[in-house]
């Protein structure tokens, strides 16, 4: 604990907090071949591995991860959340931040229904985190000839015949 003496003379100093997401905040200029410091919510990448991690110690399950070539050349380790996935080597993703507390290394999820991961299949609750449309598919639902096709005009009712 400092003085009276050493705070008149230093004063306190704040003290600057790690940054954790460190993939998402270099950005490289391809035509210049620069990287500059701007952060951003997402960034784009191509899927170099996808594996099986087990988790620490009290639980025990396989999780599902990539390791994801950013565009930024920088290469991280993220997580598929969902009930399977149909991501494969060299898939296009969309990666985001959020780490994975029983996963060590693993700060970064893949943005489901984004580019080459599709949502995952029948979810009904949480879809828009999950990138499930309504119906419960993971595309959008086209019927055959419904678009052309007018509506029919209902029947009228035929009259009541009174009882004799």
């Amino acid at each position: 604990m400092p003085t009276l003496n050493q705070l008149a003379k230093y004063g306190r100093k704040r003290l600057s907090r790690k940054k954790r997401l460190t993939g998402l905040r270099r950005l490289f200029n391809a035509r210049e071949r620069k990287y500059s410091n701007l952060a951003s919510p997402q960034k784009r990448g191509v899927v170099t591995l996808v594996k099986t991690m087990t988790p620490k110690k009290p639980n025990s399950a396989l999780r599902k991860v990539a390791r994801v070539k950013l565009s930024n050349k920088q290469e991280v380790t993220a997580y598929i959340q969902g009930v399977g996935h149909s991501l494969a080597e060299h898939g296009i993703v969309l990666v985001r931040g959020g780490r994975v507390k029983d996963l060590p290394g693993v700060k970064y999820h893949i943005v489901r229904g984004k580019f080459d991961l599709m949502g995952v299949e029948g979810r009904q609750t949480s879809r828009s985190k999950y990138g499930t449309k309504k119906g419960g598919g993971t595309g959008p639902r086209v019927v055959a000839g419904a678009a052309e096709a007018a509506p029919a005009p209902a029947a009228a009712p035929a009259p009541e015949t009174p009882a004799v």
